[in-house]
């Protein structure tokens, strides 16, 4: 191997690197998101199966599944709150 094969074997190695590294953060966002999204429905189900001997529910929708999903265990808070309240 001469260094005419050994530089763009480095640069495709440093561009891949780059890459790898700007695809990482979203990766660990979307993560993040489906781990509250999981809890939070976990959370919601456990509090419904409580909330029934009490007459209190949490209605699953997309705008309690969005709050819950992108705040996690608040989400849940702050959605059992307004449904009390409510």
């Amino acid at each position: 191997m001469d260094f005419t094969m050994i530089l763009p074997i480095l640069i495709g190695v440093g561009i891949l690197f780059v890459v790898l590294k700007l695809l990482a953060l979203p990766m660990k966002l979307i993560i993040k998101l489906v781990i509250n999204g999981i809890v939070g429905g976990v959370l919601i189900f456990i509090i419904n199966l409580i909330g029934a001997n009490f007459a209190f529910a949490i209605n699953l929708n997309w705008i309690t599944a969005l709050i819950v999903g992108i705040l996690g265990v608040p989400g849940v808070v702050i959605v059992a709150i307004l449904q009390f309240v409510m």
